[in-house]
């Protein structure tokens, strides 16, 4: 063991130790809830998949009781600051622009975007080949921003879950969708037969962000630092890899 990771084996011990003095508080989540296989609602109405549990593994290494609850995408950062929960784990990419509203934890995840379009489509993500494309985003997420800057002269229909943009694919009102790279690829295995990748996986930190991280409102500095030596737990004794492998057949782990 290095001398850096036993500062770190310290520091996480010492800060969950410190947070268990609040473990008899409840902990308010939220997620998406429309976003499988990283958040969804089963058929039981029960909330489910990688985000989900990771919250819940998160919970257990703050020993803290913990509420997870749905809020839609677009009002879910403006749910936080007024204070209708404490935390969101929802795959939210860690961006300046996001920095300026919440702080966040380390990733916890990184994945990227693609272009899925049909697969006799000469699409590709160019801006020369994407100029009159219409294509469809997520409103208010990063992948938006990517479009609006990588590939200006395309058209853009805006959506409020990634299923709903899918849906338009299938249907043929759409000539392609960005959306991130795990997420389109389970989509692709499950239901787009006649869809496919077009070109790389697009890993833009400036538009992207570093990964996806735990958003907490800027005050909350304790919470904040009890989420981060919790997520250093669960990455350094096994668990994380252990969900990770129920949703994923390669690691998503961010390298630290």
């Amino acid at each position: 063991m290095t001398t850096t990771t036993k500062l770190a084996a310290t520091a996480v011990a010492a800060a969950i130790a410190l947070g268990s003095t609040a473990s008899a508080d409840t902990l308010r989540i939220a997620t998406e809830g429309a976003y499988p296989p990283f958040n969804f609602v089963d058929a039981s109405g029960e909330l489910q998949g990688f985000d989900v549990d990771i919250a819940k593994a998160l919970c257990e290494a703050m020993e803290a009781d913990c509420e997870i609850t749905a809020q839609a995408w677009d009002g879910i950062i403006p749910g936080l600051n007024a204070g209708r929960y404490d935390a969101i784990v929802a795959s939210m990419s860690i961006t300046p622009e996001r920095q300026e509203a919440v702080n966040f934890t380390q990733p916890y995840y990184q994945a990227g975007a693609v272009l899925v379009a049909p697969v006799d489509s000469d699409i590709m993500p160019e801006p020369e080949a994407m100029a009159g494309q219409l294509i469809g985003v997520q409103r208010a997420s990063t992948y938006a921003n990517l479009i609006e800057q990588r590939f200006p002269e395309a058209e853009v229909r805006l959506y409020d879950t990634v299923e709903n943009h899918n849906l338009d694919l299938t249907a043929g009102r759409l000539d392609g969708v960005i959306a991130q790279r795990i997420f389109m690829s389970n989509w692709l295995e499950d239901e787009g037969e006649g869809y496919e990748m077009k070109g790389e996986a697009m890993l833009d930190p400036d538009i992207l962000g570093l990964g996806a991280g735990i958003a907490v409102r800027k005050e909350d500095t304790d919470l904040l630092e009890r989420l981060d030596a919790a997520l250093t737990q669960i990455m350094d004794d096994g668990t994380y890899d252990e969900i990770n492998d129920r949703y994923f057949p390669v690691s998503l782990m961010p390298q630290r």
